[in-house]
């Protein structure tokens, strides 16, 4: 089981980024929550352990299947979640990617910048 916790569906990745994350069996998503920058310690600390919980569902839900969990966010966020999840030894990733970046002058000569990513691979926090 792959779950994937971030703001970018699997439905949208690559058909290279999906067969990856099948390696580990079906993908599950998990939107990753709107972190208010004021939110207060204890609003966090709260949020970071209902997300602790929903993961620990779904590993019970995989048994004893391979489980990994790609976390990829807001920064203090998902540190916390991640050094919670590895202490129950769960495998957690982030994908990797090469940023390709197109430039040109529009129809009205204006710089136009676009970034573009191409999945290279999981990494293990």
């Amino acid at each position: 089981m792959f779950i994937n916790l971030s703001n970018h569906p699997s439905d949208s990745w690559g058909e290279e980024q999906k067969n990856a994350a099948q390696h580990w069996g079906d993908i599950y998503d998990i939107p990753f929550p709107q972190i208010d920058p004021t939110i207060t310690e204890n609003a966090l600390g709260n949020l970071l352990e209902e997300y602790f919980q929903k993961i620990l569902e779904y590993r019970k839900q995989a048994s004893a299947a391979p489980f990994i969990v790609m976390i990829q966010g807001e920064f203090v966020f998902s540190f916390r979640l991640i050094v919670k999840i590895k202490e129950q030894g769960i495998k957690v990733v982030a994908a990797q990617s090469r940023r390709l970046v197109r430039e040109s002058l529009d129809e009205n000569r204006n710089y136009v910048k676009k970034s573009y990513f191409q999945f290279v691979g999981f990494r293990e926090y």
